[in-house]
């Protein structure tokens, strides 16, 4: 299975028509973690599962969504909700009422991933405005039978192979 995950384009949409086009056919599903600043009508959205963040005007968008992709649960949101900027903890705890095997999210615009208490938590940064490192960036995570595989890339596409992460399963 693979999951593409973005966060915190700011109104630049066509980021999210290139990741569209390079990605929809490769993976299971497309997540945005919010802060699209986009209406639900934009066609760069469509295909998207996506998010409200704290810059986002429209309504249509959901807080959290939660889904199974294959055998896994994933959770989403924008984090704003959970003070992700401060701590996971809070994020954690609905992780775990929701018995998520994913959490993705965005806010911070800071890209990171780590697994605790068997949950991945990953926040693929801003594709616009980083924090932290210089790279606009999106996240592709690969799920097989034995390990998980989370790849950071930038907004030309090209892998940040100093964040790459792999966990087992």
């Amino acid at each position: 299975m693979r999951m593409l995950v973005v966060s915190d384009n700011h109104g630049w949409d066509s980021i999210l028509t290139d990741l569209k086009r390079r990605y929809e056919e490769n993976v299971d599903v497309m997540i945005h973690c919010g802060d699209s600043e986009l209406l639900a009508d934009n066609p760069a959205v469509e295909g998207y599962t996506i998010v409200r963040g704290n810059c986002d005007s429209e309504d249509q968008y959901p807080n959290d969504v939660l889904e199974s992709v294959e055998d896994c649960r994933v959770f989403v949101t924008h984090g704003h909700r959970y003070n992700v900027k401060m701590t996971l903890m809070n994020l954690s705890y609905k992780a775990k009422e929701n018995s998520a095997d994913f959490v993705f999210f965005g806010h911070s615009h800071t890209a990171g991933v780590e697994k605790q208490d068997g949950i991945i938590y990953l926040n693929p940064g801003s594709i616009s405005l980083p924090r932290g490192r210089s790279e606009k960036t999106y996240a592709i995570v690969e799920v097989d039978k034995l390990q998980i595989t989370v790849r950071f890339f930038d907004e030309k596409h090209v892998e940040v192979e100093d964040m790459k992460a792999t966990f087992s399963r």
